[in-house]
């Protein structure tokens, strides 16, 4: 979806036909015995002493091995299927509370619907806003409702659902736009955020991605003002056997970020945690400017990304954050986290639709994996997704 987190195998295609080729030379008399003879099994034992390989490639004649093949593609799709329906199904899952809050009321409230009159817009106006899409997010979908009523598009609750959905998609799909990779040196990345919405968490959680996908990762920690804060990053470090750049409790956070950048080019990945401030307090978001201005003196277009951490329980809250931090550092990515444990997942269409800023990921549990790349058609099918269809993957 970035292109962030492309996977790199070269060393299998380095390593795999070496010990072939050289068990394939040391053995090649038992094997024919075995094609001619096969009620002989005193060879079998000489072959079980390899790590396997053999048996696989030459043990067994020609002829068998397009069914071999076949077997094999089938054992390697078998926990693909589930794999990939456990992942959309957990999204699901995890998206219930939301899901209750506003579709399953939809359901409720077009329940024995045959006709869109005022009474059903002037419900559905208030069902939209206290689902957290925001009033101005709210209004636009009813005008864009109305209007099709008018011209009589719309003729059943059923097929106004669906102009929701499309229209909720719509605004996340604008929003969404790949983040601006330099053409050499390292990655910088800036987590910023309030405190307590998980943003040392996630920077471990996003290291985690990157080091999949074949990267170099360097985590610095320029929050000194919490207690615990650079022991927390460093657990994080070592978790992920990557380096941590920090200071003692007390520092000043501009000469971590100048500590870190002397060594960043030596990454592919840099990661720099802040503390965390309210984003009403002007004089800690002037410290915010002074860290991204040495970061850009010390390498020339860092930070490259600035992404701003929510908690989605917050709500419509959220929403003032990211204008005051976006007027203050620019905010080019949004994480937003405990996505699971709240019923105000509609911040998302009012973020994407009211600031324009991407949705680079979603938290929807604590595990590594749950912290997911936000893909708007899968998250609106998951939120969209029907009670007696939860089990099953969705109709593309």
């Amino acid at each position: 979806m970035l292109g962030w987190f492309k996977k790199k195998r070269k060393k299998k295609d380095d390593s795999t036909p070496l010990p072939e080729t050289d068990r394939i030379e040391e053995i090649p008399q038992p094997e024919t015995e075995k094609e001619e003879i096969p009620k002989v099994q005193e060879t079998e034992p000489a072959v079980e002493e390899d790590p396997g390989v053999v048996p696989e490639s030459e043990a067994e004649p020609k002829q068998q091995e397009p069914e071999e093949i076949l077997e094999e593609k089938k054992k390697e799709q078998a926990p693909a299927e589930p794999q990939a329906k456990s992942m959309f199904n957990r999204l699901s899952e995890r998206l219930s509370k939301t899901r209750n809050s506003f579709v399953h009321r939809l359901d409720t409230l077009f329940l024995g619907k045959k006709e869109i009159d005022a009474q059903l817009l002037d419900d559905l106006e208030e069902l939209l806003i206290t689902a957290d899409l925001g009033v101005t997010t709210a209004m636009e979908l009813l005008d864009n409702a109305r209007r099709r009523v008018k011209r009589k598009e719309l003729s059943d609750p059923q097929s106004l659902k669906e102009v929701l959905k499309e229209d909720i998609k719509r605004f996340i799909s604008e929003s969404t736009k790949p983040a601006k990779m330099p053409e050499s040196g390292p990655f910088v990345i800036m987590v910023i955020g309030v405190n307590g919405v998980g943003k040392t968490t996630t920077i471990g959680k996003i290291a985690h991605k990157f080091i999949n996908s074949g990267r170099s990762v360097l985590l610095v920690a320029a929050d000194t003002f919490r207690a615990a804060a650079v022991s927390q990053l460093q657990i994080w470090g070592e978790r992920n056997n990557v380096k941590v750049v920090s200071r003692p409790e007390g520092s000043d956070p501009s000469s971590v970020v100048y500590d870190a950048m002397e060594v960043a080019k030596d990454y592919s990945v840099v990661l720099v945690d802040t503390a965390g401030r309210l984003h009403t307090q002007s004089n800690l978001m002037e410290e915010l400017k002074k860290i991204k201005r040495v970061m850009g003196k010390k390498l020339p277009g860092a930070p490259h990304e600035v992404m701003l951490v929510i908690d989605a329980t917050t709500g419509q809250n959220g929403i003032s954050q990211a204008r005051l931090f976006n007027a203050a550092v620019e905010v080019t990515g949004i994480t937003l986290t405990k996505l699971d444990g709240t019923a105000k997942g509609g911040i998302v269409a009012n973020i994407s639709r009211d600031l324009k800023i991407p949705i680079r990921f979603i938290g929807i549990g604590e595990q590594l994996d749950d912290l997911r790349d936000f893909d708007p058609d899968e998250f609106i099918e998951a939120l969209f997704q029907n009670k007696m269809t939860e089990t099953d993957d969705p109709v593309v």
